[in-house]
């Protein structure tokens, strides 16, 4: 059997950010109003200008704890349970429609890709009242990976 050996990589913003970009699960953690972690299962991307972008509706817990306190922390996972993954800190911001549809499609498209139909996407967009979260990269662990600590590999 091979054992793999844990791994703990310290990068800067911009490795951080090309660590991110193809990667679009998260665990999103924000705070109930009793101070303990709320966490969220939620599929994310990485605007231009750097901030991570997640799709909601204003109804979601998520969303009023953001709107509560703008301190939340994403954990970025790859598509395999034991692949690489990074904890990001920073300030959420809760933007609602008409200003979050322009991030609502970059959102869309730093994940799909084009859309064949923008004002058909806009339109559903209204109208299923979404807002977008924006959380600004101001801290971030080390890119790390699971696996047996190097020293009980032969």
């Amino acid at each position: 059997m091979t054992r793999n050996i844990a791994t703990n990589r310290s990068v800067e913003r911009d490795e951080l950010l090309n660590f991110i970009r193809p990667r679009h699960k998260g665990i999103l953690s924000t705070q109930r109003q009793d101070k303990r972690p709320q966490m969220s299962l939620v599929t994310m991307g990485v605007s231009s200008s750097g901030k991570i972008l997640i799709s909601s509706y204003p109804e979601r817990v998520k969303v009023s704890n953001a709107r509560r306190n703008s301190e939340a922390s994403i954990c970025v996972m790859g598509e395999e349970f034991n692949s690489e993954w990074v904890q990001v800190d920073g300030n959420i911001e809760v933007l609602d429609l008409p200003a979050a549809l322009d991030g609502l499609c970059e959102y869309f498209k730093v994940i799909s890709g084009e859309h064949p139909d923008w004002g058909e996407y806009r339109s559903a967009m209204v109208k299923q009242g979404k807002v977008l979260l924006e959380l600004s990269v101001e801290r971030w662990s080390p890119i790390s990976k699971g696996g047996f600590p190097a020293r009980l590999i032969e």
